[in-house]
């Protein structure tokens, strides 16, 4: 029998159903103990045990929505399923309302990129934060087929009971992932979503069919490029130079042109220049001065170093009289601001890779590096979700910080095994004597 087939007569039994659930109730109330005779397939049984492991609550809240408006479609339209989207819209979507189906592609961590077909449907799945911008990879929402196969790089299905989250119980999915078939590496998954009939065999067969036609698809639009004809107009968009400031001992800033790795100092002046443009200012010499040393500084210090970076830099980049960015300059600190604005957490922990220039003790560094983490560790706080206060608590920023501990260790399902080490680090932390 296929081990991947999640209804191989092609309709479920109410037997089936309560053997799941029983079995199901046992494994997350029994802390991931073994069952006996649970009748749970492997794959299925494999991941709900995954999905505890993980911290993934069967009652938690809906899919974390990572991507919104402008941030959704420029990613999408970079994304290489972009080209094939008219061979799925072909083969799967332009049948999807008459079969009762929702189609989905993801990316390779289980971003929906595109979710289309039945109208009703849709707007049914959207009380689950099915919706394109949303994460179902199974570590963020447990078993479901797009998030298991891309776990497995395998084409799987799950039947309704088969989910590992008790609100996505009520529908079913078949889904397989996509390669790059030059570079073989895993680009995302296509997935299909409705009633009991879409784990049925047939239907898993339809997507491996339409996998196979967006590759080949694919193959052949690497040999057009190869061939030096393009396969699709080239989008040109204005370049915005990026300096990259966090988790970095010095400023990278990124440009047309190519990459520069800016000294300390005069990564904390651009950065300090770049806050400065977000509300549209300058600075005058006295007051970068304030903001770049500890204590008092002579202002004709910082205007040799910004007379030496602009040599550097160009005055096309950094003006004078007062102290400003002539042209627009985005940084990694605002690009995770703005996703924070958005409501997109788990987004902006990705984008996270670690404090504002860490070594630097600039006044005004310091602030920025103050005032990212606050607003991070808030929004984490506020959630509060598992995946997200796991993620956190990895980082150095969150070792100390009882609150966040105590946070894990309440949203922590009693059966996950990740409780025993927030507790203990919370015990750890409140044995410690605070510094008088």
């Amino acid at each position: 029998m296929n081990p991947w087939l999640a209804l191989p007569d092609g309709a479920p039994t109410p037997i089936v159903t309560r053997r799941l659930r029983a079995a199901h109730e046992a494994l997350v109330t029994r802390g991931g103990r073994p069952v006996v005779g649970h009748h749970v397939r492997p794959v299925v049984w494999d991941s709900w045990r995954r999905s505890l492991g993980n911290g993934v609550d069967p009652d938690g809240v809906p899919a974390p929505v990572d991507l919104l408006d402008d941030d959704l479609v420029a990613y999408r339209e970079a994304h290489p399923l972009a080209a094939v989207m008219p061979v799925i819209r072909r083969l799967l979507v332009a049948d999807a309302e008459a079969d009762k189906m929702i189609v989905a592609v993801t990316d390779a961590a289980g971003r929906m990129l595109w979710v289309e077909g039945d109208r009703q449907l849709r707007s049914q799945a959207e009380r689950m934060h099915f919706v394109a911008g949303s994460r179902w990879g199974e570590d963020v929402v447990g078993t479901n087929a797009p998030g298991t196969a891309l776990a497995l790089d395998t084409p799987v299905q799950i039947y309704g009971s088969e989910h590992y989250s008790r609100t996505v119980q009520p529908w079913s999915c078949s889904a397989a992932p996509v390669h790059d078939p030059v570079t073989g590496v895993l680009l995302g998954a296509i997935d299909v979503t409705g009633g009991d009939h879409v784990a049925s065999p047939h239907v898993l067969t339809l997507v491996r069919a339409t996998v196979a036609a967006a590759e080949s698809e694919l193959r052949w639009l690497h040999r057009e490029q190869l061939s030096g004809v393009p396969a699709l107009p080239p989008r040109r968009r204005p370049a915005t130079p990026l300096l990259e400031v966090l988790g970095r001992e010095r400023a990278r800033l990124t440009t047309p042109t190519g990459r520069t790795e800016l000294s300390l100092r005069h990564s904390e002046l651009v950065l300090l220049l770049a806050e400065a443009a977000v509300t549209g200012e300058g600075r005058s010499a006295e007051q970068l001065a304030a903001e770049v040393h500890v204590g008092d500084a002579a202002a004709v210090t910082v205007r040799a170093e910004l007379s030496r970076l602009r040599k550097l830099l160009g005055e096309d980049l950094v003006g004078s009289r007062p102290y400003r960015l002539t042209a627009p300059l985005d940084t990694d600190l605002d690009q995770v601001r703005r996703l924070l604005a958005r409501g997109a957490v788990a987004t902006a922990l990705e984008r996270y890779p670690g404090p504002v220039l860490p070594r630097s003790e600039a006044p005004g560094v310091r602030a920025a590096r103050a005032r990212l983490t606050g607003s991070l560790r808030a929004a984490v706080l506020r959630a509060p979700r598992p995946d997200l206060l796991l993620r956190w608590s990895r980082l150095p920023e969150a070792a100390d910080d009882a609150a966040v501990w105590q946070a894990l260790l309440d949203v922590l399902p009693l059966s996950s095994p990740r409780r025993a080490a927030a507790a203990n680090q919370l015990l750890r932390l409140r044995r410690t004597p605070r510094p008088r």
